[in-house]
């Protein structure tokens, strides 16, 4: 990988690495050298799967700021063009990326949501300090004032989301919904529509989590801007914290997603930790 990260380096050139946290995909581009501002078209060309490189996030690394104690400033934008605050699993492939090209086991990523810290966990392994979740109705944000823990207002009349759901801002606004069976859901019926409703006025990712055990969670999750996705990290990350405010599970649990498993702790400084693993597809140059 020192290879390819001194390849991402190279002047004069838009060198990609294509990415991965549990199927949850990426286009990485390295802008610490040259500037990459791309505008809503170019990013919707970029994560096109049919005529483009094909993601579900476009993650732009970028200098840090002076005298900072950061490593890099990361961008994310989702597969829509929109661009986003936070991507919990592109997080942690920028974090092993980092760590790999210092030779440290800590990394420090400025986003718009704040500043996160990457440490290695193990062969290809890495977690992510995601911050204190957002928990009140404006950190979400919501449109009009709302019990988070326990919305009182249906947003979407079906069998299998009588439960009222729970919200949780993870530096993105997501909505958990507590489901008997996550695969028996009809998430691309439903997902677009909780997504776009008038409650979320910067639209919402919507989690559909199946609770197993104490520290057990099935997990499926609509995407703002990008659809039903592998994985979501923040999305796992909003999935337990909303779980242990209903006292539904303990503040640590395993999440499993459809692309595979993420370790998930709430821990007593109200932060919370996302463990999980990082892929690299292949690398390759923008057209």
């Amino acid at each position: 990988m020192w290879a390819v990260f001194a390849y991402m380096s190279a002047p004069m050139s838009r060198p990609f690495l294509k990415m991965n946290g549990l199927g949850n995909d990426f286009v990485v581009v390295e802008a610490r050298s040259a500037p990459f501002a791309p505008t809503p078209d170019e990013v919707r060309a970029i994560a096109d799967r049919g005529d483009g490189i094909g993601c579900d996030q476009l993650i732009v690394i970028e200098p840090p700021g002076a005298g900072t104690g950061v490593d890099a400033r990361v961008k994310f934008w989702n597969a829509d063009g929109e661009e986003v605050a936070a991507c919990g699993n592109g997080t942690r492939c920028v974090g092993w990326l980092l760590m790999q090209a210092s030779g440290k086991d800590e990394a420090v990523i400025e986003t718009a949501a704040g500043r996160l810290t990457a440490t290695r966990a193990g062969e290809r392994l890495v977690s992510v300090d995601m911050g204190r979740p957002g928990l009140d109705w404006p950190d979400i944000p919501l449109a009009s004032a709302q019990d988070t823990r326990a919305l009182d207002v249906v947003l979407y009349e079906h069998a299998s989301l009588m439960a009222p759901p729970g919200c949780v801002s993870m530096g993105n606004p997501h909505v958990v919904f507590f489901v008997p069976e996550a695969e028996a859901v009809p998430i691309a019926m439903i997902g677009p529509v909780i997504e776009r409703h008038p409650l979320f006025p910067q639209k919402v990712n919507v989690g559909f989590a199946e609770i197993q055990a104490r520290d057990r969670i099935r997990l499926r999750v609509w995407e703002r801007g990008a659809g039903l996705t592998q994985a979501c990290g923040t999305g796992a990350c909003a999935a337990l914290v909303a779980a242990a405010r209903r006292d539904l599970t303990d503040r640590a649990a395993t999440l499993v997603l459809d692309g595979g498993e993420l370790f998930i702790e709430w821990d007593p400084n109200d932060h919370v930790i996302m463990t999980g693993p990082a892929a690299v597809d292949f690398a390759g140059e923008l057209p």
